[in-house]
């Protein structure tokens, strides 16, 4: 009984093959999205823990300077050499730019000390690699060069204008270089004046051996393991906003899945009917269709998987890229498949399965045989949906309201978001179709009358295909609203933090004297001294940051509020400027009292807070005339910056301060240098999002095409009797893509509000409670027009095309494929 059942129903999609491929489409690509985000934050989650950092890392334990940006002296390495530790590599890193503007950084190890190594460790991974292939070989993981675009043998010519290669590649897994291009120390020495060394790995050590290292080392310097655990937390709010996206990602393909299975059903409709007037049970059907389920199911899983794998190799480089920009994460470029993320997917996908056809198939076995045999009982079945639609939107809008009166978080603010997004596509088809039911009843044109009652029909085959659009407009809306946001707001901070013309990092014993020879330079209007520190607290890693008395320094403040004459309160009394982010740690405002680890102690008055927007830890200002300074002047690090007087060129100054004091190239830079880059690592770190609003855009897209396709098709004995009726081809292409038009600008309309909506949560609660940020958000009304207008003319030719392609056959024989 169940093949014969079975034949019935699935050779309906051999009358309707485009249905085959929206099905698979919905499933497919939104499973696709959910394991590209979910591998790639898993795998970047795992490079943190074992510390991809060279080759397959046999090095767990790192030597560092315990200053930020202090390199250790080669004199330390030779003497370790001296003492026995053949086992420590010494290494140094160059972050750079090609002609291009592609940033990569080169990592330079010493290839002589690699021979001692692999001698002393004859079963490493290094002892098998072709060390001897020339000092200026740079090797490069294959898919680093594939992310680039460069080819073996390749040579990268830099912006200053210098050439390093030829390049060699290695499977990531072998040298796992990350983002990194390997190559010997000289190599780095020939593009700046490095001395010295960025770290020193080494291999593995006995405790003992490990104590006598650190009792030779200097207390300047300190040994710990490579692992990097510590960017998890760092990192949390990036792979949190990046796994929501995937999320909605899922969503959207899942209500296209809906569509396409609510549509089969409801087509086959009569078929049913007939069977069940046959006698055909309603558990003989009940067990084929979900045996069909099952492995449409099986088929968007796999693929989905298999996508979603391909979509991650793509992006892992731009993440890596960013995470290495942003937190120093140094993310291996070779991705494998996990059984985990198939495993989620599978329980995602399960649920979606439940949700998308549960309810289509319960009502075409309830519905009583009579009424599925009758071809408009899926209209009147629709309307009674859109009105059960609209009354679950309004529970969520209050729910949603309920949510907002709590104490914000980062949690609800995505919930938030959720809300309003469901709220908000459960509405739209009730909201729609009573819109054009309302006006059709106004016209007394007769074809615009019927043009508007057959659009709302027509919701019954492109309502959820319209609530994914609607999602995926309001949320391209809501990420553009945000980023270009966020992106203006750093661009006026950076801008304002960044007075001085040259910063530079010099050593702590020619601070003063550097600042002095500034001061005598009749090119230079002014010279500030600035200390920085960092200490432990319950809160995490607090920077510590001094400030001077002058105008120049008080104008560079990004002062969000303050008590009343805070400047000289701040340079007077025991006061404090904290960072935005840190004062929301410590839930304190101005005037409020603050309790910090020593040396600071208890009894800290905050004068102000100010905007932080390119810190990853919270940051205490002090007054360059506190107590504190002393401390700060034995343990911190210094940095001097010049302001030029107006029309001067500081290359011949920086030229000449760097001979007078023997500072390094990476020791200065200029306003226009930082201001440059801070800008490309922002845009760099949202091209990941971009590019999953797109995708999502994309699968919306697609959906509706491919669902006013299949219902195109479907509606050919219409379409034959309209054309018996004297209407010409060209005006039946008018109505199927007018009608869509419709129904898209319709969505793409209430999609604006919604969109704008979501960018408001995603600036005052999620990026708030994620980096402890505010800003006022911007409106972008061009970049809106581009988006809605995109996505409206892709749809205008998706309503026509089918059309024009059954118009361009006979009439009487689509009405005879039509029986």
């Amino acid at each position: 009984m169940y093949v014969p059942v079975a034949k019935a129903l699935i050779g309906h999609y051999r009358r309707h093959p485009f249905q085959v491929l929206l099905v698979w489409l919905g499933l497919t690509l939104g499973v696709a999205l959910l394991v590209g985000v979910m591998s790639i934050n898993q795998h970047a989650q795992t490079s943190y823990k074992k510390g991809a950092n060279l080759f397959t890392n046999p090095f767990p334990y790192v030597l560092h300077h315990r200053e930020r940006g202090k390199r250790i002296d080669e004199q330390l390495y030779i003497s370790m050499r001296k003492e026995g530790f053949n086992q420590c590599v010494p290494v140094d890193l160059h972050r750079t730019s090609t002609e291009d503007d592609q940033d990569i950084q080169l990592m330079g190890v010493d290839t002589i000390a690699m021979f001692a190594f692999n001698a002393a460790n004859p079963t490493s991974s290094l002892s098998t690699l072709p060390l001897t292939e020339g000092m200026g070989v740079q090797w490069v993981s294959r898919e680093l060069a594939n992310h680039f675009g460069w080819t073996e043998g390749q040579k990268l010519i830099l912006q200053e204008g210098k050439e390093i290669g030829p390049l060699k590649m290695m499977d990531g897994g072998q040298i796992g270089a990350g983002t990194r291009l390997l190559g010997d120390i000289s190599v780095i020495r020939q593009l700046s004046d490095h001395s010295g060394f960025a770290l020193i790995y080494c291999g593995e050590m006995d405790k003992a051996k490990r104590d006598e290292l650190r009792e030779f080392l200097p207390p300047t310097m300190t040994l710990s393991r490579t692992e990097t655990a510590e960017l998890g937390p760092l990192t949390r709010a990036f792979h949190l906003n990046l796994f929501a996206m995937g999320l909605l990602a899922f969503v959207v393909g899942l209500f296209i899945f809906y569509q396409a299975i609510s549509l089969s059903m409801a087509q086959r409709q009569p078929l049913v009917g007939i069977m069940r007037q046959l006698g055909v049970g309603r558990k003989s059907l009940a067990w084929v269709v979900a045996g069909e389920m099952l492995v449409w199911l099986m088929l968007g899983l796999i693929s989905g998987n298999i996508v979603g794998l391909f979509l991650a190799q793509k992006l892992i480089p731009t993440v890596a890229t960013t995470l290495s920009d942003l937190y120093g994460a140094n993310v291996d470029l070779t991705l494998n498949w996990q059984w985990e993320w198939g495993f989620y997917s599978f329980l995602l996908g399960v649920c979606g399965f439940i949700l998308a056809s549960g309810w289509p198939l319960y009502r075409l076995l309830t519905t009583p045989p009579a009424r599925l045999s009758k071809r408009m009982s899926l209209v009147r079945f629709s309307n009674a949906e859109f009105r059960w639609q609209a009354i679950v939107a309004a529970i969520f809008i209050v729910v949603a309201i309920g949510v907002y009166s709590a104490p914000q978080s980062q949690a609800q603010g995505f919930t938030l978001i959720a809300l309003i997004l469901i709220s908000g596509g459960l509405l739209l088809p009730f909201l729609m179709w009573k819109t054009f039911v309302l006006i059709s009843e106004k016209i007394k044109i007769a074809r615009l009358r019927w043009f508007l009652s057959d659009a709302s029909a027509s919701l019954t085959y492109r309502g959820i295909a319209a609530m994914a659009f609607m999602m995926a407009i309001a949320t391209n809306i809501g990420m553009e609203t945000m980023v270009g946001s966020f992106r203006s707001t750093t661009e006026g901070w950076l801008q304002q933090r960044l007075a001085a013309d040259i910063y530079i990092r010099p050593d702590k014993v020619v601070a003063e004297q550097l600042s002095e020879w500034l001061e005598a330079q009749e090119d230079v209007d002014q010279s500030l001294v600035q200390w920085r520190h960092e200490i432990d607290t319950a809160q995490g890693v607090v920077e510590i940051y001094s400030i001077g008395t002058s105008k120049e320094e008080r104008e560079a403040l990004a002062l969000k509020v303050a008590i009343p004459d805070y400047w000289a309160h701040l340079h007077q009394s025991k006061r404090i400027l904290l960072s935005e982010s840190l004062a929301m740690k410590f839930d304190v405002h101005p005037g409020d009292s603050i309790n910090l680890p020593t040396p600071f102690g208890d009894g800290w008055k905050v004068a102000g807070i100010y905007f932080d927007y390119g810190n990853p830890y919270s940051q205490v200002m002090i007054s360059n005339r506190s107590s504190l300074i002393p401390w700060m002047h034995e343990e911190g690090r210094v940095g001097v910056a010049a302001l030029l007087k107006d029309g001067v060129d500081e290359t011949q100054l920086v030229e000449n301060m760097r001979n007078q004091f023997g500072l390094q190239e990476t020791q200065v830079s200029n306003q226009r240098e930082i201001l440059a880059r801070a800008m490309r690592i922002f845009d760099r770190t949202f091209l990941v999002t971009d590019t999953l609003c797109t995708l999502t855009l994309i699968i919306a897209i697609c959906g509706l095409f491919f669902s006013t396709l299949a219902t195109e098709l479907s509606r050919q004995r219409q379409y034959s009797l309209l054309r018996y009726m004297g209407i010409s081809g060209r005006e039946l292409a008018f109505l199927g893509g007018g009608q869509l038009m419709l129904i898209g600008l319709f969505s793409a309309l209430f999609a604006l509000p919604l969109g704008l909506l979501i960018a408001e949560v995603l600036i005052n609660i999620v990026l708030k409670y994620s980096f402890g940020w505010t800003m006022s958000v911007s409106y972008f009304p061009f970049s809106y027009m581009t988006t809605l207008g995109g996505a409206l003319l892709t749809l205008l030719v998706a309503g026509g095309w089918p059309v024009w392609r059954l118009i361009k056959r006979s009439a009487i024989l689509s009405f005879r494929d039509a029986q």
